[in-house]
């Protein structure tokens, strides 16, 4: 399953919410930007460098999910954004994004049960307080349009709008990847208080 939206949608948050309250089966994966950039990964505008750090990222995510995949006492994922992300930031057509990675659109969807997209705030509202996220709001929008197209088609896609009151966005979003789990791990989720 994947967590996705534009920079600054507040995905860690909801993740930092949901450890709190997903059953133990369910393993929360890290952004493999983040990984990749914090990591000391160059970060330029040109397209090589754009290609080249999303080729990383791509290859990061993929053997994050595997390690899960992999691991039979974790069932579930839910990730951090998905492969499909990283067509937002490619500096070609989509097609080229597909075959310069070795797959196709449709086996990348197919990989996430659900999606769940964050969109991102206003300008006003935009969080500068990440050291990672280099966007302008302006920026931010613009990679959050590209990455609604991108999942577009998805059969499983949620999308949680903005909210002036973040708190009631993070728990909308917290109930549909809730949604995506197994009756066996859902249950428990009627014991906690959150109000939706």
């Amino acid at each position: 399953m994947a967590l996705t939206g534009g920079p600054g949608a507040g995905k860690t948050a909801v993740l930092e919410m949901a450890s709190r309250i997903l059953c133990r089966h369910t393993a929360l994966l890290p952004e493999s930007a983040s990984i990749v950039f914090g990591g000391g990964f160059p970060r330029r505008p040109d397209d090589v460098a754009r290609r080249a750090a999303q080729r990383a990222i791509f290859h990061v995510q993929r053997e994050i999910e595997r390690l899960v995949e992999e691991d039979a006492r974790t069932p579930l994922a839910v990730c951090d954004r998905g492969t499909v992300d990283g067509l937002a930031y490619w500096p070609a057509a989509p097609a080229d994004f597909y075959r310069e990675l070795e797959t196709t659109r449709a086996a990348e969807l197919e990989r996430y049960e659900g999606v769940v997209h964050l969109r991102v705030p206003p300008p006003a509202s935009y969080n500068h307080r990440n050291p990672l996220r280099v966007e302008t709001p302006e920026q931010a929008e613009a990679i959050d349009q590209r990455i609604l197209a991108a999942w577009a088609g998805h059969p499983r896609r949620v999308i949680i709008e903005s909210e002036p009151d973040f708190m009631k966005k993070a728990q909308r979003a917290v109930w549909a990847l809730a949604s995506f789990l197994p009756a066996c791990c859902r249950e428990h989720l009627s014991l906690v208080a959150i109000d939706g």
